[in-house]
């Protein structure tokens, strides 16, 4: 009998049949399974992820920067930015030709950007309030705008070369804001949404990245904002009104060694880098180094005296304007002679030859170690990066003419804060205290974190030294036939050294015969000295000596220093203020408000406004600001109203009020 003719068997052998096949699909459905949730798990979640889940890293804000009075000099503000998700983008071509259009953007670039197969990509990043209100009506499916902190500097290029700039990932990269970076810098946060499969937003997560920090902190300088911005403003007018190639001020508290200004010409602003080498943000003030020329003559007479190897009445013989060293004649400058002068009247008239006599009675040993003792050839250790230690060749090669010439400031290569620094510990009673440009860090409370105090580096000279030295400058300054007199300030005591120094020309490997730095260095009151002055020009063109370009700037600042600041100029620390007095921490909203009164794209209105009220609006408005004169705005170029265009250029001129 066969299984056909047997109903039953025949129904059993199909059952079995089928439970066999269904028996092995169930096995391969759940080894596909265990492949695919256990195997293949963590690969998968991974892609689904990339699909459905976007992760983007903010970049951290940074805390604020301050004067010592509390004005506000580096500040962050909340800018947007430009993102896509090009899954979302149907059409990449018609997409990107509308936003290149409002961000004035390459469209076929933008469009191959689009175009691409993943979930995310930046457009633009940190856009004014004004294309970001225009890329939100477009309201262009699959892109958005994101929310990121923007470095602004209120007051523009004022103190720009101290201050520095921080790059678009917010890292710190010149001056202040590269030094303190780790302090300014709070912790960074990681943004994630999740998308269901029409690309719809379902949640968003913010994520906090460990640090050992949460917040970041302000910094609050030595700086004052006010003398800073009539340092910049008589700088720049002695460069133009001499036709220097450029020139470093810097003003200095000679008994704590805070730096109450900084500056340099030609500066810069922090808020537009665009088109400016890395030449035009460094700090020459502390990076450069120069021949100091005659302004190197009271160190070498402070340390003669205390070494008694001179008296201030000893009288000295200077050869009638030629005195012959080894195979080398010195001269004195500006081809004058002069017979016997004494010590005083060789600092007042600023003889070579009676300093190189001083040298060679004091001897190379005993003025190499006070070279060094004043600072000189060694970073002074300010809180800056950048700084040079100057150039010194060692002792032991120094021969007969270098001992001379250093004598009178050439063969050696100071920078302008290593001179300031020195002559403060003149003016501080021979005591050389350190340099320092920051006051202390604090919380987003304004609470202190970490506070700088003065710091002595070492006695040089005696009190008495010191005082014998003062009286000498002093005469520099007050007497009538005094190469300093264009220093003098009316009812101040002034004490100072003027300076005149030949550049070396390296491609002849001799002086040159007309380029020259200018200088001025200088303290008042003299006798209880409380501020110290440093005034350098490069290379003048009219009136190539210290006394005649450098003094009468040293003059100008000093008046208005005087002037604007009546009371003790060094205040109480903003961070020992009382509560209710405690620096104002702007918001973003308020300053994205105050950038978006005006149209953006018209030329406004600087007549009536003070320079620095002037550089302000340029700054809000991202124009390029060229001033002459001094006092209020009169005139303008071009006027008010005028369509900027591309080139935001506007020169406005100043002049002072009858």
């Amino acid at each position: 009998m066969t299984m056909a003719a047997d109903p039953k068997k025949w129904l059993k052998f199909r059952l079995a049949s089928l439970l066999a096949i269904f028996l092995v699909l169930f096995i391969a459905l759940l080894s596909r399974a265990f492949q695919l949730q256990v195997l293949s798990g963590e690969k998968l979640k991974t892609l689904a992820q990339r699909q459905h889940v976007t992760t983007l890293q903010l970049h951290p804000q940074r805390g604020m920067i301050f004067d010592r009075n509390g004005e506000k000099l580096a500040i962050s503000v909340l800018a947007d930015s430009v993102c896509a998700d090009p899954t979302r983008i149907a059409d990449p071509a018609k997409a990107a030709a509308r936003i290149a259009s409002i961000l004035n953007l390459d469209a076929r670039m933008l469009a191959q950007k689009l175009a691409e197969p993943r979930s995310f990509c930046w457009i633009a990043r940190r856009i004014s309030p004004q294309q970001a209100l225009r890329v939100e009506q477009a309201a262009i499916e699959g892109v958005f705008l994101i929310k990121e902190p923007k470095r602004f500097y209120p007051s523009g290029q004022l103190a720009a070369h101290v201050i520095g700039f921080a790059g678009f990932d917010a890292e710190g990269l010149e001056g202040l804001e590269k030094r303190f970076d780790a302090d300014l810098k709070s912790r960074p946060e990681k943004l994630t949404w999740a998308r269901d499969a029409k690309g719809k937003k379902l949640f968003v997560h913010v994520e906090h990245t460990e640090t050992s920090r949460d917040e970041s902190l302000n910094l609050i300088l030595t700086i004052d904002s006010r003398i800073q911005f009539l340092v910049e403003s008589h700088l720049k007018e002695a460069v133009l009104e001499k036709g220097a190639k450029g020139g470093v001020a810097i003003v200095m508290d000679p008994k704590t060694g805070e730096i109450l200004a900084m500056a340099n010409e030609l500066g810069f602003n922090p808020n537009n880098l665009r088109g400016l080498t890395a030449e035009r943000w460094r700090n020459r003030a502390i990076a450069d180094v120069f021949d100091p020329g005659s302004t190197f003559k009271p160190f070498l007479v402070a340390a003669a005296l205390e070494e008694k190897a001179i008296k201030p009445s000893d009288r000295i013989y200077c050869e009638d304007g030629v005195f012959k060293v080894g195979d080398r004649l010195i001269r004195e400058g500006n081809r004058k002679k002069f017979g016997t002068l004494t010590i005083h009247e060789i600092i007042k008239y600023s003889s070579n030859i009676g300093s190189v006599k001083v040298a060679q009675v004091l001897g190379k040993e005993k003025y190499y170690r006070y070279i060094r003792q004043f600072g000189f050839g060694a970073k002074t250790g300010l809180d800056l990066p950048g700084e040079a230690g100057g150039l010194m060749r060692p002792m032991e090669s120094w021969t007969q003419v270098d001992t001379a010439a250093i004598a009178f400031g050439q063969g050696i290569s100071v920078t302008a804060i290593q001179m300031i620094a020195a002559m403060s510990a003149i003016a501080n009673d021979g005591v050389l205290m350190k340099p320092f440009i920051v006051r202390g860090l604090t919380d987003k409370d304004n609470r202190p974190v970490k506070m700088f105090t003065p710091e002595v580096v070492r006695r040089v000279v005696s009190p008495e030294t010191a005082g014998t030295v003062s009286r000498m400058l002093t005469d520099v300054v007050s007497a009538e036939d005094g190469t300093g007199k264009n220093a003098h300030i009316m009812n101040v005591s002034v004490a100072g050294k003027t300076g005149t120094a030949q550049k070396f020309d390296f491609s002849r490997n001799v002086y040159s015969s007309d380029k020259v730095r200018t200088s001025f260095v200088g303290f008042f009151p003299a006798e209880n000295p409380r501020v110290a002055i440093i005034v350098m020009l490069d290379e003048p063109q009219h009136d190539k000596w210290g006394g005649v370009a450098a003094a009468p700037v040293f003059r100008n600042i000093g008046e208005q220093i005087l002037n604007c600041i009546k009371t003790d100029i060094r205040k109480t620390p903003v961070f020992e203020q009382e509560p209710a007095q405690r620096i104002h921490l702007v918001s973003a909203e308020e300053v994205i408000v105050h950038e978006d009164i005006e149209d953006d794209s018209l030329m406004p209105n600087f007549v009536g406004l003070t320079i620095r009220e002037a550089l302000r609006k340029a700054v809000e408005r991202d124009i390029d600001l060229h001033i002459s004169g001094s006092g209020w705005a009169v005139r303008q170029s071009p006027a008010e109203g005028v369509l900027i265009g591309q080139r935001r250029v506007c020169k406005v001129e100043f002049e002072m009020k009858p």
